[in-house]
């Protein structure tokens, strides 16, 4: 029996309807309920053993994102937003990150800490000698795009305009918001909201290549 909750028809809807929003509506607002959902979301999303190396940084001070505008290439969708989330990547994940990881999981699932050892030596092991070259910190800024993903796709089913980000200048971001003394580093942006009237882009065809051309069944 289908589990789904959504049809097929309206999932392929909003990623039809969806698109990098170029001009936002300044004067519409996400409400509190729906926002939540969206961080919800980012909260949510999958990473490799769960650890999450990120942190999601909402912009609400209009004088800060006025202050980000000179640093992200001009791109007003910074300031025009209803909101504006900065997707960060924790430094150099090591293994008090993986402790506290696991001292996490055992109060969420209610275990003593010593059945997850076995677990926690699996990804230091993995940590310490990956088995193919890692920089660990590449691999947790290609983490923060698994949740940039779900974001933008639950965004779109509830009907909110998003545009990812990489046109900014991560230094500035990070000096102006903080970051570095907490640790992390800006990887990717997403503004949130409700497209403008007069954003041309809105209408325009996907152009995207058929799925023949990029789907390959290998059997």
């Amino acid at each position: 029996m289908s589990t789904a909750v959504v049809s097929t028809e309206q999932l392929l809807q909003q990623l039809h309807w969806r698109y990098a929003t170029k001009k936002f509506d300044s004067t519409k607002t996400i409400t509190p309920d729906v926002w939540q959902a969206l961080i919800e979301s980012l909260v949510l999303a999958p990473s490799s053993f769960g650890l999450q190396p990120w942190k999601f940084f909402v912009v609400t001070n209009p004088e800060t994102r006025q202050q980000l505008l000179e640093h992200s290439w001009g791109q007003t969708q910074v300031v025009e937003a209803s909101h504006l989330v900065v997707l960060a990547f924790k430094k150099g994940l090591n293994t008090d990150d993986v402790d506290r990881f696991m001292q996490n999981m055992a109060d969420v699932r209610q275990v003593p800490i010593e059945n997850l050892q076995g677990f926690a030596k699996v990804i230091n092991g993995f940590m310490a000698k990956p088995p193919y070259p890692l920089d660990i910190d590449e691999w947790s800024k290609r983490q923060v795009y698994i949740a940039l993903g779900q974001f933008m796709t639950s965004a779109a089913l509830l009907g909110i305009d998003t545009c990812p980000m990489e046109g900014f200048n991560p230094p500035k971001y990070d000096e102006i918001l903080g970051l570095t003394e907490q640790g992390y580093a800006s990887v990717v942006l997403c503004p949130a909201g409700y497209r403008a009237e007069d954003d041309k882009s809105a209408s325009q065809a996907k152009v995207r290549y058929p799925a023949q051309q990029l789907v390959q069944y290998v059997s």
